[in-house]
């Protein structure tokens, strides 16, 4: 299985007008984060978790010439506002691309991109098949078993996905011990650190490690990167042995 980082920022992490902080401004491709999104290729199925604003550009980047299943964490804005540009991929592939998502989030993105779901399918718009995510089961998406980890991003459910020996969370401020024993006997773990000072919602950096220590990966990656965290090169001085910073490019094999 090989995994890609197509992004590892946040909107407070991606270079913005006028933010001169020592992160915005430099030079190392490291420090340039776009919207944080995963792209996974196993058994010749391409499967991308969330698209956010960085979307199109992140899959071109790629060079990825097919879609099979978008996995979707969470409605929030950063995690879904690129879906319409699944519709380069309809028109390549002659097909719908499935749509794996909780009920809820579904909602969001049919009030979002209401065009697609009208029922009024004029020629061009995005062709998404819906499918369900439960909590606590595991299900297929494109023939690959996956297994959603239930999270909590402050008072928001949020879906983790364990896949084989990967395990993949964004936006998570707790974990029950009952999922966390869903993600035990991962052999890499990518997990979300925001900042070093205290968020409501997210973990900070000692949460990020004080949870790469319980769960006992033989690598951990954090991603969901703020520039508040500070630059590629300073933070990765800082880390333990087997903990790194994830960076948009970075590529895994599993």
């Amino acid at each position: 299985m090989k995994v890609t980082f197509l992004g590892t920022g946040t909107s407070q992490g991606v270079p913005v007008i006028a933010c001169d902080c020592v992160v915005c401004v430099s030079a190392d491709k490291h420090d340039k984060r776009l919207r944080v999104s995963v792209l996974i290729e196993v058994e010749g199925k391409t499967i991308v978790i969330d698209s956010g604003p960085d979307f199109r550009y992140q899959m071109l980047r790629a060079g990825v010439k097919n879609l099979d299943a978008i996995l979707y964490t969470h409605e929030h804005k950063d995690h879904v506002a690129g879906l319409d540009d699944v519709r380069a991929f309809n028109y390549k592939q002659q097909s719908e691309v499935d749509i794996y998502a909780h009920k809820r989030v579904q909602e969001a993105l049919k009030k979002e991109f209401h065009y697609v779901f009208s029922g009024n399918n004029y020629p061009g718009i995005p062709r998404l098949k819906l499918n369900t995510i439960e909590d606590g089961q595991p299900f297929q998406a494109a023939g690959i078993d996956i297994i959603p980890i239930s999270v909590m991003h402050f008072q928001l459910p949020v879906f983790g996905f364990r896949i084989g020996g990967f395990t993949y969370i964004t936006d998570a401020k707790t974990i029950t011990a009952e999922e966390k024993s869903k993600i035990k006997g991962s052999g890499i773990l990518v997990i979300n650190a925001l900042q070093k000072e205290k968020h409501i919602s997210h973990f900070t950096l000692e949460e990020a490690l004080e949870l790469a220590a319980e769960i006992g990966a033989n690598k951990t990656y954090l991603t969901h990167i703020s520039h508040r965290l500070g630059t590629h090169a300073e933070v990765s001085e800082q880390l333990p042995e087997g903990v790194f910073l994830a960076y948009d490019g970075l590529e895994l094999e599993v």
